[in-house]
């Protein structure tokens, strides 16, 4: 019976945030469109320059020098990681639709998402596109048949982008790691809408570790790595300001359109609220309709509580700020 009961209430709560997030969705689902389509154009743009990628000797890097090469048989360490940290920021991002603690709406958590994406991926496709250097993967580098790609035949085959293979396997879209753009994005958000203070810091140590692990596989050179560093924290920084602020649903504040008879009932529901408040809403309404107050009445109640008048000024002023 208690099993029974719990998943009844655990399927309400799952249908009445399903209920309100498609009625975000329905309303902001052009900028969510825009953002899922540019994830496309990011993978043009880097199957794109796989075709001008020129294969060359490995530059100097300090970070092959500092870490030891993990070679191409623990090259999937590092998609690990990243497929771990991506599919736990995935499944937190929607846990609104189970637990109490609903502190933002799913919706409009990934239009913030998408925007940081965009805006840093942008600044990504410019950058390697400006500078094509030698990749320094296993399979970027001179004798391998993947390290250059034949011109396309028809317009078809660029577009296609030969998923997944095109992606896993490119070259030339170094400056800066990808990877580390949805790390970052992730763990930044994380960061400031999470809750548990033990998983921010566990998450920005995978970040790091992420970083290693990337330079590690020779998937990128460190100055990509490091690049992303600050780059991406500071498109955060700035896109975040432009944006406005999500409220903190905890407070009971919805960011759901209302109606007037909503907007009405809940005016009555505070009115009746502060009509139970007792001696010092009697005072506040007779201020409000201009009667005036016995003034011995009011300083003997003001000698009893041991107050100020100003202090009582105050409270009044308070209560009007909390009645509108």
């Amino acid at each position: 019976m208690y099993v029974a009961r719990e998943s009844t209430k655990l399927w309400r709560r799952v249908c009445a945030e399903t209920t309100a997030e498609l009625q975000l969705l329905l309303q902001k689902w052009q900028l969510l469109l825009a953002g899922l389509v540019f994830q496309y154009i990011h993978g043009l743009a880097a199957r794109g320059v796989h075709y001008l990628h020129q294969p060359g000797p490995l530059l100097q890097d300090l970070g092959f020098m500092a870490l030891p090469e993990l070679g191409q048989e623990k090259g999937y360490l590092s998609e690990s990681v990243f497929t771990f940290i991506f599919i736990s920021f995935l499944l937190w991002s929607f846990h609104p639709f189970i637990y109490h603690s609903k502190r933002f709406y799913t919706v409009l958590l990934w239009r913030r998402v998408l925007a940081f994406l965009v805006a840093s991926q942008f600044l990504r496709i410019m950058t390697f596109y400006s500078t094509q250097l030698p990749g320094p993967n296993y399979h970027c580098r001179e004798g391998s048949k993947l390290a250059t790609l034949p011109p396309p035949n028809n317009a078809l085959e660029v577009l296609l982008i030969n998923f997944p293979r095109g992606v896993l396997f490119g070259c030339g879209d170094l400056i800066f790691s990808s990877h580390m753009i949805f790390t970052l994005v992730f763990v930044r958000t994380y960061h400031k809408y999470g809750s548990n203070r033990l998983i921010k810091l566990l998450s920005w140590f995978m970040a790091v570790i992420q970083s290693l692990l990337i330079i590690a596989s020779r998937k990128h050179y460190t100055v990509d790595v490091v690049v992303a560093w600050y780059t991406v924290n500071l498109v955060v920084f700035f896109v975040d300001n432009k944006l406005p602020e999500m409220a903190d649903r905890t407070n009971g504040l919805s960011l759901l359109p209302v109606s007037t008879k909503d907007k009405d009932g809940r005016m009555k529901e505070e009115l009746h609220k502060l009509e139970k408040d007792g001696r010092m809403m009697d005072e506040f309404h007779k201020l409000l309709n201009g009667n005036s107050i016995d003034a011995t009445d009011w300083r003997q109640r003001v000698q009893m509580n041991g107050k100020h008048g100003e202090d009582t000024s105050h409270t009044v002023a308070d209560a009007t700020s909390a009645g509108t």
